[in-house]
């Protein structure tokens, strides 16, 4: 019998990693040992794993670097419209393996590494996530750098360069506890500092309106720092730019008051300056309305805008070195796109910029910054909504403030003159919220001062027009649009689950890593027993790959034949975590009541971080810890139950995890999760999705067909009906006796017997004001959970659905999606053109 692959050789055989030729190995080889010796100045006889990281890193990096200029001197040439992504996050997880991936040389790398006697997995995992992200919005934004290279757009994505990421979470006695992710500590070896693009950002002041224009003066002053990262597309060898802005204290930060002593303190007191970039708000569906939060809404904007107008003043646009002074062009040069409400600033920054620097009219510095504009919609949830106090914008940032009445004024006048006397409207539709303490509407802001807003799933467009911001719609319908959100199939599928990449490429060829929509080809492969098997092995491989790393990490072995069950995203009351804990509970009390019952056994895995000040949430991840204690240690359910809860879940966890499961699980109250993306990754790597008919769901089930999913629960429309008639879970309560028993036991200590009432809070809130209505799902959600229970113990059946849905999913590419933003909202044409490598002599396309 032969003897088993080794990974590595494992590795060697998958073609979709790229061609590991001699010279290319060889040259790896050398590049490796001269950064090793050069850049990190270390002795291969005293290198630790770390820096081994870092020489491969650099040496992949020195691959970037010629295509990155050559992309920016196509760019400086043709001089296209570009497109700027504004983003308070991206969830960029790691770059090494993405890099050798888009790059094609991942086999080569391998290759090189092995025959230096080192382990490339190990090698991978000394590389910090880049943690700039919350959840969907920030790795949303991730997704769509990679698909606007692969696209062969000129596009930049513009945010903060966080000095701490999203914390990381621990679980100590069943609770969640945080700690800093200090990711920068050993140094980035894929960004590079430009102080030479360095800009001056103002706050506080005053604004003085004289005869020759308005100026804001007396500000504080803070500079920010550029720091730009490579984003490769896919095998095109275009490199385009990520800059993150960092906050630095000017040299004459305050340093007067040294003459009277305080020297030492002025050099202490940058620090608050530099504050503005110190961390990431650990929010997701939330709005924390905190000066420094503000502060570094502005921050990112501003610095933003004077790179994009100074950029569009220099570019050559085909004559010689004259500049564009011309600025009502810019929207024809220009898109700027605000992922979420979060750069509205952006809006009365760039008035600010036409009126008062370029003096422009305000009618022609209005119309310029409504055709450059565009704004997506993240979230339905009201406490998400972002509503500044007026009192704090003032002090902060009078000139925005005194810009952003003139803007409400003449839009209110616009409403007036449609609807005269219709004095609830001209309320409702303010950008100005009078009730209480004053408070500006920053979605009223962008939709007023875009030319286009959408939403990310067609369902949760809708929800907008028809609702939220219908008053908006009746009077610019034109303005919405939707736009689905999608997932990059080269980190999500090629990267993180090469086997399933391969044997789709053996069935298909690999041109379906560029156009996700070629895997429909395999559904003529559904009833191929070879095929069948195939996809099956695979999902075993992941499946007994991750077992072994829960081993090894948590301490717990679990059984690889089981369903894994799996629950991973932010923890959140609308998320319903806690309904998966209700299914948990019920079918444990199930196996004790018949445990000689063929049960099919479960790995239930749940996880995700719940934001530091979310009580709730905290709980929750409490009460699934808890349920795992009893169920995990009760010998009469043996390895047929076990219940994980996964902890300090980001990108990398993800990219595990992802391609081992068997079940997604995605349960939200229909309504309110507005697209969701994990739904998509779990899906392209073989899971079967039980979901409600919510977000992206629902166009997931359209492309597959409904029965390949398990579709359970109320729909929009039994949600309404429920509000209207006004939900009482006393009623289900009553009604349901396994429902009943399940809430006895966690109120009654059944799962805290040293602290009977712990549980009292998540109780009370289902009991009497469950805004996300658990239990109106309970009963259906079960009776589906038999279901995928039943189709789990017929293999051959599982998979063939699993085939069903791989195919389903070429509308869920974030290719698909840019090439749409791009079309639809910011006027320029996606390519699949190669540009030519650095080290062809011929210039242009090849």
């Amino acid at each position: 019998m032969s003897k088993p692959l080794t990974d590595q050789e494992k590795r060697k055989q998958i073609s979709v990693r790229g061609l590991a030729g001699v010279e290319n190995v060889a040259d790896l080889k050398i590049n490796f040992n001269r950064h090793l010796h050069f850049t990190l100045v270390k002795d291969r006889n005293v290198a630790t794993k770390r820096d081994y990281y870092f020489a491969l890193a650099h040496t992949v990096r020195d691959h970037l670097v010629g295509r990155w200029i050559r992309t920016q001197q196509h760019y400086y040439e043709k001089d296209p419209k570009r497109v700027y992504y504004l983003s308070l996050e991206f969830y960029m997880g790691r770059t090494l393996q993405n890099t050798m991936v888009n790059l094609a040389l991942e086999n080569a790398c391998d290759e090189a590494i092995y025959q230096l006697g080192l382990d490339m997995e190990e090698l991978q995992d000394m590389e910090e996530d880049a943690g700039l992200g919350n959840g969907g919005l920030g790795r949303l934004a991730a997704c769509f750098l990679d698909s606007m290279a692969t696209l062969g757009l000129a596009a930049y994505g513009y945010g903060i360069r966080y000095e701490f990421g999203i914390f990381n979470q621990k679980v100590v006695n069943g609770w969640q506890v945080e700690e800093a992710d200090d990711w920068l500590r050993y140094g980035n070896p894929w960004e590079k500092a430009r102080p030479e693009y360095m800009r001056p950002v103002h706050f506080y002041g005053r604004v003085e309106h004289n005869p020759d224009g308005v100026k804001w003066v007396d500000t504080q002053v803070i500079l920010a720092l550029p720091y730009d990262t490579p984003v490769p597309g896919y095998r095109n060898n275009i490199v385009n730019t990520m800059r993150l802005w960092s906050a630095k204290a000017p040299c004459e930060f305050h340093l007067k008051d040294f003459n009277v002593g305080g020297y030492i303190q002025a050099v202490l007191d940058k620090n608050l300056a530099e504050n503005i970039s110190r961390v990431l708000y650990p929010n997701d569906n939330f709005f924390e309305g905190k000066e420094l939060r503000l502060k570094q809404e502005y921050f990112v904007v501003a610095a933003t805008l004077q790179d994009i107008i100074r950029r569009f003043k220099a570019s050559k646009f085909g004559s010689t070195e004259v500049v564009r002074m011309d600025l009502t062009t810019l929207p024809d040069k220009v898109a700027i796109q605000l992922n979420d409400t979060h750069p509205a600033l952006a809006i009365p920054e760039l008035m600010r910029i036409l009126m008062d620097d370029e003096k422009l009219s305000w009618d022609t510095a209005w119309d310029i910054t409504v055709r450059t504009c565009a704004y997506t919609n993240h979230t339905v949830l009201p406490e998400a909504l972002e509503r500044w106090p007026v009192d704090l914008f003032q002090n902060l940032l009078p000139r925005h403030l005194e810009i952003t009445y003139e803007i409400n004024q003449r839009h209110l006048e616009r409403i007036s003159a449609l609807y005269p006397g219709d004095h609830d409207r001209l309320r409702r539709m303010s950008l100005i919220e009078e009730c209480g303490q004053k408070k500006i509407n920053m979605a009223h802001l962008c939709i007023v001062g875009s030319h286009a807003v959408n939403g990310v799933a067609q369902i949760h467009s809708d929800i907008i027009k028809d609702t939220v911001f219908k008053d908006f719609y009746d009077v610019d319908p034109q303005k919405f649009q939707n736009k689905t959100n999608g997932i990059t199939p080269r980190r999500w599928l090629v990267m993180c689950n090469p086997g399933l990449a391969e044997v789709i490429a053996e069935r298909i060829g690999e041109d379906y890593i560029r156009d996700l929509s070629q895997l429909k080809s395999l559904l003529k492969f559904v009833d191929d027993d070879a095929f069948i098997r195939d996809i099956a092995k695979v999902k075993q491989e992941n499946k007994m790959k991750f077992a072994v790393l829960l081993e090894e990490q948590c301490k717990v072995k679990i059984n690889p034949n089981s369903m894994f069950d799996v629950h991973v995203k932010r923890i959140h009351e609308y998320k319903r975590q806690l309904l998966n804990c209700l299914h948990i509970i019920t079918l444990y009390n199930r196996i004790k009541k018949e445990p000689n019952k063929a049960w099919t056994p479960r790995t239930i895995m749940i996880g995700g971080k719940a934001a530091p000040g979310y009580h709730t949430a905290k709980m929750i991840i409490k009460l699934i810890t808890a349920i795992g204690e009893v169920v995990n240690n009760d010998s009469v359910v043996g390895d047929r139950l076990k219940v994980i809860f996964l902890e300090n879940y980001r990108v990398t966890l993800a990219e595990k995890v992802i391609p081992a499961a068997d079940l997604s699980e995605q349960i939200s109250t229909a309504g309110t999760e507005a697209s969701g993306t994990g739904n998509m990754k779990f899906m392209l790597n073989g899971a079967l999705t039980i979901g409600t008919m919510d977000g992206a769901n629902v166009e997931m089930a359209e492309e597959v067909g409904e029965e390949n999913l398990f579709i359970f629960g109320m729909r929009v429309k039994d949600v309404e009906a429920l509000d209207k008639k006004g939900y009482d879970a006393m009623e289900y309560y009553n009604r349901i006796p396994e429902l009943k028993q399940v809430i006895d036991q966690i109120s009654g200590g059944f799962f805290s017997p040293g602290e009977p009432d712990q549980f009292k809070d998540i109780v009370k809130m289902l009991m009497r004001h469950d805004r996300f209505k658990v239990f109106a799902d309970y009963e259906d959600y079960i009776k589906c959970q038999e279901k995928v229970s039943a189709l789990y113990k017929n293999t051959k059946e599982w998979t063939k659905m699993v085939i069903h849905n791989i195919a389903g999913c070429g509308k869920f590419s974030s290719d698909r999606t840019i090439a749409q933003y791009a079309r639809e909202i910011w006027g320029m044409e996606p390519s699949l053109e190669k540009i030519a490598a650095p080290d062809d002599p011929r210039s242009g396309s090849v």
